[in-house]
């Protein structure tokens, strides 16, 4: 079916972003799974194009698209090459680039968001802590005002980028006793005393993402680096965590669609009996279950997209394709992985990487059976 949600302006987009990645990325994505980073020198790369900064203000060095549609296409196009590309670039250039857009005072505009737009500062967001993973009102680590500022103490866990990060958005307690309503979100940058990055954590998939532990200890920031209102953190992450949760569902089709594609490719290669393994009725019917699930997502997907784009998402549309998308491509991908037989569990063939690198995707950005909570609520229940 012929998808309706971008026009003539994205696709062209599309097409610069595929000859970007395709110069600059694939001949690189090796290397990349081997340092268990992407490297400085994609992130430069990539703000030279101008895919870092497509919301943010023109006068802050970014290219103030005005459309989230443009976003999306970009997210798509990063999950196609794999996942790991998708969320350490689209956390930096969607989520956080999202919150200091819409959270902060022109003058940390200047600070910040050029550097954002540049490649030149890498950035993440730190929500999740060791003993509270999808809790977010739980978080413990503090915020006490101190001389001229802040000293913000506790730790973060699976942390985005947050190994090479040169600028984070911490969310930290700032009101003791107060639950959600007290807590408040501060720009922590790199260098900064007390700040420390622990290991690069070791994930079953995503080996390119830099993903990390970090720790705050006596950091002292200033007042200038708190970003929007004090205590009204946690209405703040409401407020964006829709962005990011039909971002992961952008990305976790796009991702799951282009192994389908390559796999029905090999199907048709593919001979066993002296035919195409494709041909045998159980496969027939499997991928065209397959290919139907991918489609019919894709359409209440390009409806969010659309919806989030005039600013009119709910959190409970975002919940549903973010949980649905994650469920349809673990179903995808480990069917793709059957169908490529043994070859498919060997790590040499992008299908058996693709399976792994999934799985997180039912747990982050709010497990499933949390999204499945919210929309319960929704119902009354």
């Amino acid at each position: 079916m012929k998808r309706s949600v971008y026009d003539d302006d994205h696709e062209a987009f599309r097409d610069s972003a595929r000859e970007f990645l395709r110069r600059e990325v694939i001949p690189h994505v090796d290397d990349h799974a081997r340092n268990h980073e992407l490297g400085r020198d994609l992130w430069l790369a990539a703000g030279k194009q101008g895919l870092l900064g497509l919301e943010i203000p023109e006068r802050f060095g970014g290219a103030e698209a005005g459309d989230w549609r443009f976003n999306a296409v970009l997210v798509e196009e990063l999950a196609a090459v794999n996942l790991a590309l998708a969320s350490c670039l689209s956390i930096h250039f969607d989520v956080v680039a999202g919150y200091l857009v819409g959270l902060t005072t022109d003058e940390q505009k200047a600070r910040w968001l050029p550097g954002i737009a540049s490649g030149e500062k890498v950035a993440a967001i730190a929500m999740t802590e060791p003993s509270g993973g999808s809790d977010l009102a739980a978080l413990r680590t503090t915020a006490v005002r101190g001389d001229g500022g802040w000293v913000i103490n506790g730790s973060k866990t699976f942390i985005t980028n947050g190994y090479s990060a040169d600028l984070v958005l911490v969310a930290a307690r700032t009101t003791t006793g107060a639950g959600a309503r007290g807590i408040s979100l501060f720009v922590v940058e790199g260098g900064t005393p007390g700040f420390s990055r622990g290991r690069r954590l070791d994930k079953v998939g995503m080996p390119e993402s830099d993903t990390a532990e970090l720790v705050f200890e006596d950091v002292a920031v200033p007042e200038e680096n708190l970003v929007g209102q004090l205590d009204q953190g946690f209405r703040h992450m409401m407020v964006n965590l829709p962005r990011e949760r039909i971002g992961a569902a952008v990305s976790n089709l796009a991702h799951a669609r282009a192994v389908l594609d390559e796999t029905l490719v090999y199907v048709k290669d593919r001979q066993a009996f002296g035919q195409p393994v494709g041909s045998f009725q159980h496969n027939k019917f499997l991928l065209a279950d397959l290919v139907t699930r991918a489609e019919v997502t894709q359409a209440y997907v390009d409806q969010c997209v659309a919806a989030h784009a005039d600013d009119d998402l709910t959190a409970v549309e975002a919940a549903k394709a973010k949980w649905w998308t994650a469920d349809v491509q673990g179903q995808i991908l480990d069917a793709c992985l059957q169908l490529h037989g043994g070859y498919g569990y060997m790590n040499e063939y992008r299908v058996a990487r693709a399976w792994k690198d999934a799985r997180v995707t039912r747990i982050w950005a709010g497990s499933n059976e949390i999204m499945k909570e919210i929309i319960g609520r929704d119902l009354g229940l």
